[in-house]
């Protein structure tokens, strides 16, 4: 299982990795994203779209956000990084099998909840 780090900025959840990693290369080619946030008992799943930006390619002040929210800059490293902003079209959450029907809280972009 691969951690990433991550900030949502209320409609897009930016991400970053190392570039040659199988977890940039695979969003980097197809373009779409199924990222799981939380636990295997609490969890939130968003299917979404991918946008890949050059590391230098964000505003600073967006990178600056990134690592402060996150505690990680990947614009500091040796290996080279980069961004993954992954628009959601799906977000899916539960805590437990018993909340299974009715996790849907988002579907082509429009919040149901």
């Amino acid at each position: 299982m691969r951690r990433l780090s991550f900030d949502w900025d209320g409609r897009t959840l930016l991400v970053a990795t190392p570039a040659t990693s199988p977890t940039g290369l695979n969003p980097a080619g197809t373009r779409t994203a199924r990222p799981t946030l939380g636990h295997t008992r609490d969890a939130v799943m968003v299917d979404g779209d991918v946008d890949v930006p050059d590391i230098d390619a964000l505003p600073r002040q967006t990178g600056d956000r990134f690592a402060a929210r996150t505690g990680f800059d990947p614009r500091t490293l040796a290996t080279p990084y980069r961004w993954f902003r992954i628009t959601p079209h799906q977000i899916q959450a539960w805590r437990e099998a018993d909340v299974l029907v009715g996790r849907t809280l988002m579907r082509d972009g429009s919040w149901l909840a």
